[in-house]
C-alpha cells in the first residue's frame, strides 16, 4: 500500500492562512482570543492604531496597540474544533506568541457568582480534538506568566475572580448535561461529578488552547466571565453580561501590559520570577 505525504499548514499565494485570512504583518506577538465577532469588535474599542479588520469565514482579526503594546484580537466562533484551526494558523504568523482567552463560561461549583470572572489554571480535556495531538492522560495547563498576569490585572483592577480549573466541552448541550426535550444526556450527571473534583467551571476551548500552546512554544491563558450558574439554573442577564465582558476584557488587557512588564523584567531569563519585580 502507498503512504500519504504529510502537508504543510495550507496558504494562500500572499502567505496569508487558508481559514484565519491573516498574513505574517497582521497580527501581534499577544493576541487575545474570544469566541463573539462583536466581542473583538468591542476590544478593539481599547485599542489604538487599529489596523482595518481581517474577517474570513467565522474569524475575525484585529491588530492595534494597547498602551503602547502592540495586540491582536481575534474572534474564531465556538467550540475546540475552531480553536485548533486559529492556534495552529497563529502560531505559523507568530511563533512563541502569547494567547489569551477572553470568553465565557457556566460555573459549576457552589458558591461562584454570576458575573465573575474564573482564571483558569488548567482544563479536564472532555473535548477530542486535542487527543489527535496528545494521549488521554496529557495534562492541560496554562502558562504560569500568563496565569500570574490574569491574577494581577484582577487584583489591580478590584474584579471578583476565582482561580482553579476549567472543563472543556466538545459542545453545549448534551456534552455539558443539558437537558432538551427530544435529545437524550449519555452522562447526565457529569456536571455534579466535576462539582466534586472541585472543577469551577463550563466552557468549549480552553484545553486545545493551553495543550496546543504548549506543544507550539506559545504562553496561553484563559479568563471567562461566569454567565450561568449550573446550581441555580440561571442564566446572567443582558445587563449583566455587559458588565461581566466588559471586566473580562479589561482583565485580558491589563494582563498584555502586565506581561510586557514581567518580559522586560526577565531579560534573557527562561522565565519570570517574583523576585524580579513589575
Amino acid at each position: 500500500m502507498g503512504t500519504f505525504e504529510s502537508a504543510e499548514v495550507v496558504r494562500t499565494k500572499e502567505g496569508r492562512q487558508y481559514h484565519i485570512g491573516a498574513g505574517p504583518r497582521d497580527v501581534a506577538s499577544t493576541i487575545l482570543l474570544c469566541g463573539d465577532p462583536a466581542r473583538a469588535h468591542r476590544v478593539a474599542t481599547y485599542l489604538t492604531d487599529t489596523a482595518k479588520p481581517i474577517t474570513h469565514r467565522e474569524y475575525v482579526t484585529i491588530t492595534g496597540k494597547y498602551r503602547g503594546h502592540p495586540v491582536t484580537v481575534m474572534a474564531t466562533g465556538m467550540g475546540p474544533d475552531n480553536t485548533e484551526i486559529a492556534v495552529v494558523e497563529l502560531a505559523q504568523l507568530a511563533p512563541a506568541c502569547t494567547l489569551i482567552r477572553i470568553g465565557s463560561s457556566g460555573g459549576l461549583m457552589q458558591g461562584i457568582e454570576i458575573g465573575s470572572l474564573v482564571i483558569s489554571t488548567g482544563a479536564v480535556r472532555l473535548e477530542n480534538t486535542s487527543a489527535a495531538y496528545v494521549i488521554d492522560g496529557y495534562p492541560a495547563v496554562a502558562h504560569i506568566e500568563v496565569t500570574l498576569a490574569l491574577m494581577e490585572a484582577a487584583n489591580r483592577l478590584g474584579v471578583k475572580t476565582t482561580t482553579g480549573l476549567t472543563a472543556t466541552a466538545p459542545g453545549f448541550y448534551a456534552p455539558q448535561a443539558r437537558k432538551v426535550p427530544g435529545f437524550p444526556v449519555r452522562d447526565p450527571e457529569l456536571p455534579e461529578r466535576l462539582d466534586a473534583m472541585k472543577v469551577v467551571n463550563f466552557e468549549m476551548e480552553s484545553s486545545v488552547l493551553f495543550t496546543l500552546g504548549h506543544l507550539c512554544g506559545a504562553r496561553a491563558g484563559t479568563v471567562c466571565a461566569v454567565v450561568n450558574n449550573r446550581h441555580q439554573n440561571r442564566f446572567i442577564s443582558e445587563e449583566e453580561m455587559h458588565t461581566a465582558e466588559q471586566r473580562c476584557i479589561e482583565v485580558g488587557l491589563g494582563a498584555v501590559e502586565i506581561l510586557a512588564a514581567m518580559d522586560a523584567r526577565r531579560g534573557r531569563a527562561p522565565i519570570w520570577l517574583p523576585s524580579m519585580g513589575l
